[in-house]
């Protein structure tokens, strides 16, 4: 029988939380074994004996949820924004005394957005320019999106180890920042629209050519199979992990 894993939902009254909620206690392979809202209390988790906490909170509660759950030995699969550098670093010195537990913090759980963006840093070596547009719903708290950020670097990563130069860009003066904001050298707009779920575009151009590598997310159901494959894979990758693309082969 394959193992089973005891798992607690924190957020579980938000909509992501909602549907985590759901994808968990449809699995097979997994047992939910407490789902939290805002005032629940964290020990709670340790009551019912989880071994995979999933956040999908907020960015200020986060930071406190995650360090809860390696403190005591429990895996973390993170879906919330607002992990800055030193909050990184931090959640890394304290994995180095639970060598143990693994933590899986991810921009953005939906399969395909995941290989849009690989794609997309695989494609940039070979454009003059490059450009990204994160298309989201207006209750969106962070601008640019941690995906469009994650994407971001991936390219300016894939061109510098290419030898590829910045994109080409005569604009003088911007005082409304229409260019958006730069990511590594790579220019990043944001657009918050009722009506949209999750969007990202990749441009890409040369002389005569572009390409457009595009990913859609119209309902959060399509994050789930990401969450439960994070669920999965964290206990087999100690330490910290930023990306499910870390968990996938696409070498």
């Amino acid at each position: 029988m394959s193992k089973v894993w005891k798992v607690a939902v924190v957020g579980a009254a938000g909509r992501m939380g909602a549907e985590a909620v759901k994808a968990v206690n449809t699995a097979a392979d997994m047992d939910l074994v407490a789902a939290l809202g805002r005032d629940d209390s964290l020990d709670l988790i340790l009551e019912h004996g989880a071994e995979v906490m999933i956040d999908l909170t907020v960015p200020a509660a986060t930071e406190t949820n995650v360090r809860f759950a390696v403190e005591h030995g429990i895996h973390a699969v993170v879906g919330t924004t607002g992990w800055t550098e030193g909050r990184l670093a931090s959640l890394e010195a304290l994995l180095a005394e639970h060598p143990q537990v693994g933590v899986l913090i991810a921009p953005n759980f939906a399969i395909g957005s995941i290989l849009a963006t690989e794609f997309a840093a695989k494609a940039a070596k070979y454009f003059e320019s490059v450009e990204v547009i994160e298309m989201h719903h207006p209750n969106k708290v962070d601008a640019p999106s941690g995906t469009a950020v994650h994407t971001a670097k991936k390219i300016a990563e894939a061109r510098r180890a290419a030898g590829v130069g910045q994109s080409p860009d005569a604009t003088e003066t911007d005082e409304g920042g229409s260019r958006g904001a730069r990511v590594e050298g790579v220019n990043v707009h944001a657009v918050r629209l009722r009506g949209l779920t999750a969007h990202q575009e990749i441009l890409l151009g040369d002389p005569g050519q572009q390409l457009v590598i595009r990913h859609d997310s119209f309902e959060r159901t399509s994050f789930m199979p990401g969450v439960l494959l994070g669920v999965r894979q964290v206990a087999s990758h100690p330490g910290l992990a930023l990306g499910l693309d870390r968990y996938m082969d696409l070498t």
